[in-house]
């Protein structure tokens, strides 16, 4: 399973369910990986979306403790619910808010990150994978800059000696 999320310097991923700080290059390269694709996406963080409502062109499966259903999406209650629901799609993208990433990071192989060249205000983090050893960074682009701000668009994989001991 792979999980896509922009960091900032910090790590940081957003603040008060929303990102500080949007470069339209990544939602361009997040809409290129996830589209045809099932995400993994928790209940606030689909509340950020336009309108509040799944991705088009996706299969959503929506992670809450909640007792709803969402039009458009899938609804799972637990992890095991949601990873259940993932096997039926070629490929799953966990796509956040924290907690998600968080419950989901056990399970997942790769990893693409756009790394943000500030540190906006941010209540919410994303493991710093330069710090943990079962991580490696595989590919990484040049930096390029929006408005002033340099992003890079990078692919961290578990190393595959970590493989399989926490799926």
């Amino acid at each position: 399973m792979d999980a896509v999320v922009a960091v900032y310097s910090d790590w940081g991923i957003g603040a008060r369910g929303t990102q500080p700080l949007v470069i339209p290059a990544d939602r361009k390269r997040f809409r290129e990986l996830t589209t045809g694709h099932a995400v993994i996406v928790g209940r606030k963080t689909l509340e950020d979306f336009p309108g509040g409502r799944p991705l088009k062109n996706r299969n959503n499966i929506v992670i809450t403790r909640q007792d709803i259903t969402v039009e458009g999406a899938e609804v799972a209650h637990s992890v095991e619910e949601a990873l259940a629901a993932a096997e039926k799609y070629d490929r799953c993208f966990v796509i956040g808010g924290a907690s998600v990433f968080s419950e989901y990071f056990p399970h997942l192989a790769r990893i693409f990150i756009t790394k943000i060249d500030a540190v906006p205000h941010s209540d919410a983090f994303f493991p710093n994978l330069e710090a943990l050893e079962d991580w490696q960074c595989t590919q990484q682009e040049a930096w390029q800059e929006h408005e002033g701000v340099r992003y890079c668009f990078c692919v961290y994989e578990k190393r595959s000696d970590q493989m399989g001991q926490h799926t």
